[in-house]
């Protein structure tokens, strides 16, 4: 088995984890590289085999990082290249692996490729970018748009360039125009860019949007989206057959695996938004993704029949050596916490954990932590921006606000002199990782128990899975066993009723002893395989006497 299998990925959101005072001992309230490090000990006695680090490369932030000016350095908010390469170095004498945040669908508009492009129409760098002329008509050339396509920041996915008489395309923010990867240049040249982080000792990476890096050659107006809600939103309207998913983009996919065969160990997991179907054949024959994103945790009723029935879907769709992951939540979704409520939320990091496959969690859950109510003002997000009428709907800044550490001002995040570049909550003295270190019943150290759980039993890191019907309705179980037979049944209660369990008549007789309770009760008599079970209650038993 493989490091990125059996170990747990957790993604810190740089600008919101640790603010530490650069050179003149001055904090800017936004989060750096040397505060990573200085968290590096934290991190590690959460049992978690990687962080992933949203991007850190020199970027004008209109997307907070996801406009990249320069593939190949540190933006200076975050540190320098020195200190990226001691992190590294740190992260690894701890046996952490570091990921990456790769974007390759677009560049900022100031990275130099887009200067270059933007620049004349004969730069030999010009179609780099994804150029068109206005669509034959009368009126202005800006108002006649060369297609139909939508941003998913909502408005038009043109732009129109004055001095060339040209629109450049982009899905997302204007700032962030879309590399043309049917020119036979750009491809090698993100592949180079990529060798540039493998060489130095990056352990792999996650591929922003990975399934929308090629556009449709003929660039085609997308079809009406016949499902649409009546006031459903222009990007809502319409389906993108022709801007994500395209035909050829697996080979593009193949092309960045064979890179990252080249060294020992690395890794690739895409972000994707594809139904299931489709999602699976981000594995191609095992040299596209490692791991395409299981996002459906987020989107999916909290319902304990809903999920089980997924669960055995998702298992029964893997192609052969398809490995499985998981996800509850990340900077663009609002949080587990806030959408399941604080008592579901130890539930949901017992499911995460204790599935097969690789779970990636997202900082700041492993203490509870909720949305942000952001008021407009201090709105930082552009999808919210662009669409202020509903920007508490789609704004992504109250799951981005920073880590609470402990109940000093400014919850440890910054010095108190600073100001944090979003909002904190407003329950950062009592929901904090200080006040959750000394207390035996908090969240923290339920996920401590759990993550060490995972960590030294196989049938949890590697082994199989089996949804188990128990017959009672709000309750998901399922068994996971390792190669010998032993194993463990986990039971998840999804509801505030009790339940008395027959786990006897449910397993056939196999012995069970309670291992952990979400409640972090220290003992619980199951006689004879009767065990009552709480509400919003999860328990991890274990099994004996296999078959």
């Amino acid at each position: 088995m493989h490091w990125w299998q059996t170990g747990i990925i957790y993604q810190i959101y740089p600008r919101s984890f640790q603010d530490s005072s650069n050179a003149n001992g001055i904090a800017d309230g936004v989060g750096d590289l040397n505060g990573i490090i200085r968290r590096l000990d934290y991190l590690q006695s959460l049992h978690i085999g990687a962080i992933w680090i949203s991007p850190i490369f020199p970027s004008p932030m209109h997307d907070f990082g996801y406009d990249v000016a320069d593939y190949c350095d540190i933006h200076p908010l975050f540190g320098t290249l020195a200190d990226f390469d001691r992190l590294l170095a740190e992260a690894h004498a701890r046996g952490l692996r570091v990921i990456l945040d790769l974007v390759p669908n677009h560049t900022s508009e100031e990275h130099a490729w887009f200067v270059e492009s933007r620049s004349s129409r004969d730069n030999p760098r010009r179609d780099y970018y994804i150029w068109r002329d206005p669509a034959p008509g009368d009126g202005p050339p800006e108002t006649r748009l060369p297609n139909n396509w939508q941003t998913h920041f909502g408005g038009v996915a043109w732009t129109y360039d004055a001095p060339t008489g040209q629109f450049y395309m982009h899905q997302f923010h204007r700032s962030q125009p879309e590399l043309n990867y049917r020119h036979p240049e750009v491809l090698p040249a993100m592949l180079d860019n990529m060798r540039f982080w493998l060489d130095r000792g990056v352990d792999g990476f996650r591929v922003d949007v990975i399934w929308l890096m090629l556009k449709d050659a003929e660039l085609r107006d997308e079809p009406p989206n016949p499902d649409a809600a009546p006031d459903a939103r222009p990007f809502d309207r319409i389906q993108h057959i022709y801007t994500g998913d395209v035909a050829g983009i697996h080979d593009i996919i193949r092309q960045m695996r064979a890179v990252l065969d080249e060294y020992d160990e690395r890794m690739m997991v895409g972000e994707i938004y594809l139904p299931l179907e489709r999602l699976m054949t981000y594995y191609g024959n095992g040299d596209e993704c490692h791991m395409p994103f299981n996002f459906q945790l987020i989107g999916l009723p909290w319902d304990a029949r809903v999920i089980g029935d997924y669960i055995r879907a998702y298992e029964g769709a893997l192609p052969p050596g398809g490995w499985p992951n998981w996800v509850l939540g990340n900077h663009d979704q609002h949080r587990i916490a806030t959408r399941v409520g604080p008592a579901q939320a130890r539930v949901a990091q017992m499911l995460l954990l204790t599935l097969r496959g690789t779970p990636t969690c997202y900082y700041g859950d492993e203490i509870g932590m909720e949305d942000v109510a952001i008021p407009f003002e201090r709105c930082m997000d552009p999808a919210a921006l662009q669409q202020p009428e509903t920007y508490e709907i789609w704004g992504r800044d109250p799951e981005r606000t920073p880590m609470q550490w402990d109940a000093s001002p400014n919850a440890g995040f910054t010095t108190p002199e600073a100001t944090p570049w979003l909002p904190l909550a407003a329950d950062y003295a009592t929901r904090n990782v200080a006040a959750q270190e000394n207390d035996p019943t908090s969240l923290l150290s339920l996920y401590r128990a759990l993550a060490a759980l995972r960590r030294a039993e196989p049938a949890l890191n590697r082994g199989a899975i089996e949804v188990i019907d128990l017959g009672i309705e709000g309750v998901l179980a399922y068994r996971r066993t390792a190669e010998g037979g032993d194993g463990f049944l986990v039971v998840l209660n999804f509801g505030e009723e009790m339940h008395e369990l027959n786990l006897h008549q449910a397993l056939g007789g196999q012995a069970t002893e309670l291992v952990l309770s979400t409640e972090l009760i220290p003992s619980r008599v199951v006689t004879e395989g009767i065990m009552a079970m709480n509400g919003n209650e999860g328990v991890i038993l274990r099994l004996r006497q296999w078959g």
